[in-house]
Order: C-alpha cells, then sequence, then structure tokens
C-alpha cells in the first residue's frame, strides 16, 4: 500500500509545498525540507534532482538559471550559476489538488486510528 509511488508522491508534496512559499534552488529546498521536519523529511540528491526534472518536464515547475556571486568578488569575476525553481500555474493547482487529497486520506484514516471527529463525538 506504501510502496514507492506513496514516497514519491509524499516527496513531490514536499517539493510543491517548498515552492509554493515562493523560488527555491536545490540545495536550499533539501535543506528547508531538513529544517522543517526536524530532519525526518531528507531530499538527497538523487531523490531531489530527478525529481525536479520531471516536475519541470511536467510544467509544474519552471528554472532559470541565475548567476551568483560572492560577496567578496572582484569586478568582472564571474560567479556561479544556480539554478531556481519556480511554481507555475499548473504547479499550484497540482499543489492545492495534493493537499486536499492528502487531507482526505488523513481524515479516513483518523477514523481507524482515532483522533478523527467520531471519536470526539463518542
Amino acid at each position: 500500500m506504501f510502496g514507492r509511488d506513496s514516497q514519491r508522491d509524499a516527496a513531490e508534496l514536499v517539493v510543491l509545498s517548498l515552492l509554493a512559499d515562493g523560488p527555491k534552488y536545490g540545495y536550499l529546498l533539501s535543506k528547508e525540507a531538513a529544517g522543517r521536519s526536524e530532519g525526518a523529511v531528507r531530499l538527497t540528491p538523487g531523490v531531489l534532482y530527478p525529481l525536479l526534472k520531471a516536475l519541470e518536464e511536467k510544467k509544474l515547475v519552471s528554472a532559470t538559471w541565475e548567476e551568483v556571486k560572492a560577496a567578496d568578488a572582484e569586478e568582472g569575476e564571474a560567479g556561479r550559476s544556480r539554478k531556481w525553481y519556480r511554481l507555475t500555474a499548473k504547479g499550484k493547482k497540482r499543489f492545492e489538488q495534493s493537499v486536499a487529497a492528502h487531507r482526505a486520506y488523513r481524515a479516513v484514516m483518523d477514523a481507524f486510528l482515532g483522533g478523527g471527529e467520531k471519536e470526539a463525538s463518542s
């Protein structure tokens, strides 16, 4: 019941939720996921970058390369490139649908595990 597809769906929801807050680059996505989950969610490069590529191919995110220069860089010195990801309109819609589906799933599971409204009214 909880195989690779559910793990991939969970990772997608995490990434979409982080991007719903604004544009981010890969390393920042992994750091924020770990920070928000107190280390429980680890988006390793082997998971994160293929997922971002798939989201880009599905037109759920768009990406742009931007040059980043160190604060102490000399004039004319090249910076390094960083790829920034942003949710598209299609991505925002997918995020909203995923959140609704997750909440509905949680409500069903709460009916079995406790913590739902039926238990509170008993």
